[in-house]
């Protein structure tokens, strides 16, 4: 029975890791699966467990499990163990969601924290999501004083604000949103000046998850079993459609974007932003079948960038051209003035465009 057991979790395990070639727009709910990818992670490792304290000869099952899951694994949580040295003439570069410049209800001054950060960090490149109090100039005050060029791209309606923002030392050559149908999120592209080359530079956020406040803490309860029986069905359904229903609309949005970057290859690329989806996702991947994942090829860990009301995720990404090299990207858990933490890397670009 516990064999048996094991070879089904190995199973739900493997079919949960590779969901995310599921186009949601097809599939919107069975797209979803990736999400509970962690959870059939941590029951395969029990297994493993057992076999050793009780039957060591079993543990192959487990193992294989493993092994037939390495794809998703590895991007998931990749090992990359030893950190590599950095080229002095790479980019630095971070993308972070700023929550609107809210401080996360722990900093009243929440853009002066923001600032402060960046100032620090020093990057040569910054990517901002909900960037969207620059339409009053207040804060390209204070970010002139560091970046050289900053621009902000605002969409949305009265009821919806949100932006995408770049700052820094390089040239802006051109911008231009990339269209496709949304209320309140949006991509869009910088081309900057960088030595001899034109860098691309898209940054996104893409369609929330539309889980309200009530929704959020309706999983926490059912995550700690304090809902029980057909209540704990009915709401887990509910929040399954509302996921389904958020993914097919990104997936859109993810494929408009993706177009773009085929139709723009002839440049070095950096591809980064909120994608309101963790790293077994379809957005992940359909961006993965055309540039890299830096931290998949240069992080270690979970880098859980998203923290809030029991949803713990990798949901903001960076990904890079094959003419540019990632190192050392990372999530900073250190820079908590947002409900997203930022994601650092850099990177080397090569080839004259």
């Amino acid at each position: 029975m516990m064999a048996g057991a094991n070879i089904v979790t190995v199973i739900v395990m493997c079919l949960t890791g590779y969901s995310d070639r599921l186009n949601p727009v097809d599939h919107p709910v069975l797209s979803c699966a990736g999400m509970t990818f962690p959870f059939f992670l941590l029951v395969n490792l029990a297994f493993l467990c057992f076999w050793i304290i009780f039957k060591f000869r079993m543990i192959w099952i487990p193992v294989l499990g493993y092994f037939l899951a390495y794809v998703p694994i590895s991007i998931y949580m990749p090992l990359n163990m030893q950190s590599s040295e950095v080229p002095e003439d790479a980019v630095k570069f971070i993308s972070y969601n700023v929550c609107c410049y809210g401080g996360n209800y722990k900093y009243e001054q929440g853009f002066e924290k923001v600032c402060e950060y960046l100032f620090e960090e020093n990057p040569d490149i910054v990517c901002l999501q909900e960037d969207v109090d620059t339409w009053r100039r207040y804060c390209f005050k204070y970010y002139e004083k560091k970046f050289a060029y900053n621009d902000t791209i605002q969409f949305g309606g009265k009821a919806v604000s949100n932006g995408v923002g770049i700052h820094t030392r390089f040239p802006i050559l051109r911008r231009e949103r990339i269209p496709y149908p949304s209320e309140g999120n949006g991509s869009a592209a910088w081309y900057l000046q960088v030595g001899k080359d034109t860098l691309l530079v898209i940054n996104n956020h893409f369609e929330i998850t539309h889980l309200s406040i009530e929704d959020r803490e309706t999983y926490q309860e059912i995550i700690k079993g304090d809902m029980k029986g057909d209540t704990a069905r009915k709401e887990s359904k509910k929040l399954l459609v509302t996921l389904a229903e958020s993914s097919s609309l990104r997936a859109r949005q993810v494929e408009a974007v993706a177009r773009y970057v085929e139709e723009h290859s002839q440049y070095p690329i950096i591809f980064c932003g909120d994608f309101n989806d963790n790293p077994i996702s379809y957005s992940h991947y359909r961006i993965s079948r055309l540039l890299r994942d830096c931290f998949v090829e240069s992080g270690k860990g979970l880098g859980l960038s998203y923290y809030q009301k029991g949803f713990y995720f990798r949901i903001d990404h960076i990904f890079c051209s094959d003419d540019i090299q990632p190192y050392n990207c990372k999530v900073d858990e250190k820079m908590d003035a947002s409900d997203h933490y930022p994601v650092v890397c850099w990177l080397k670009i090569g080839g004259n465009h």
